[in-house]
């Protein structure tokens, strides 16, 4: 009897052990730091920073870390696998989004102002039109921790271009040499590029910008992902979400 308890004991010392660093991080149950799935996906988390449409990180952004539901990621491991194989890889633009994010993007759009930096992203339309023509979400599939924003990136192609927040950059529909550089495949536009031209299935584009779309696209589907027709980077793992989430995107630790 008394070795049988010590066995318990023990097992159950291992399983504390084995959950305790998600639990030390914060992450509520179902949730993962996407490195610890695999680390070979690049992380480009742009909310984080002031290189995004509102010009600063936004309101639940802490670090630049993709978090999302493990059904999620594990899903993601196995596109990577597949572009690996290309010398492809997927590069994370948004992953979880807390809801307080959500209600930052709602304040942004009602106040009534624009710089210039911020019409790079919505050439043709006012932002206070972005939420009613579909761009931007009052209530998003990201605080589920199940949506996703990303691209791909040739990984034989030199990528290097890092983004200068003093330049004057073209607006997100220009070509590839004249926009803010991503470090990524040409796309036909940049990430969060409200405009039709940002439509996954656009004709303004050329067949190379069709053919990377239509690799990202089929590669995503293979695995259960599905596009929003609006945005080319926009996917969503139906029944992997629930409810909406709020809490705060903190750096990984080891």
């Amino acid at each position: 009897m008394e070795r049988e308890l010590v066995k318990i004991v023990v097992i159950g010392a291992a399983v504390v052990i084995w959950i305790s660093p998600a639990i030390a991080q914060g992450l509520p149950g179902g949730f993962v730091f996407l490195r610890d799935i695999d680390p070979s996906i690049i992380q480009d988390i742009r909310y984080a920073t002031s290189n995004n449409f509102m010009g600063r990180p936004i309101a639940g952004y802490g670090a630049g870390e993709c978090v999302v539901k493990r059904e999620v990621g594990l899903r993601l491991k196995a596109v990577q696998q597949e572009l690996a194989r290309r010398n492809l890889s997927l590069k994370m633009f948004d992953c979880y989004r807390p809801a307080r994010a959500v209600a930052d993007m709602v304040a942004w759009s009602r106040s009534g102002r624009e710089t210039a930096a911020e019409r790079r992203y919505n050439p043709a339309v006012s932002k206070a039109d972005l939420f009613r023509l579909g761009y931007i979400a009052t209530h998003s599939g990201h605080s589920t921790g199940a949506a996703l924003d990303l691209t791909l990136v040739d990984l034989t192609a030199g990528n290097s271009g890092k983004f200068d927040p003093v330049r004057n950059y073209a607006d997100c529909t220009a070509p590839v040499a004249e926009r803010a550089p991503e470090g990524s495949v040409d796309m036909g536009t940049g990430y969060d590029c409200s405009d039709a031209k940002g439509h996954t299935a656009a004709r303004s584009i050329t067949p190379e910008q069709r053919r990377w779309r239509n690799t990202l696209l089929a590669a995503m589907t293979r695995q259960g992902f599905v596009n929003y027709s609006k945005e080319w980077w926009h996917f969503s793992l139906p029944g992997a979400g629930g409810h909406a989430y709020d809490f705060p995107i903190r750096s990984h630790r080891n």
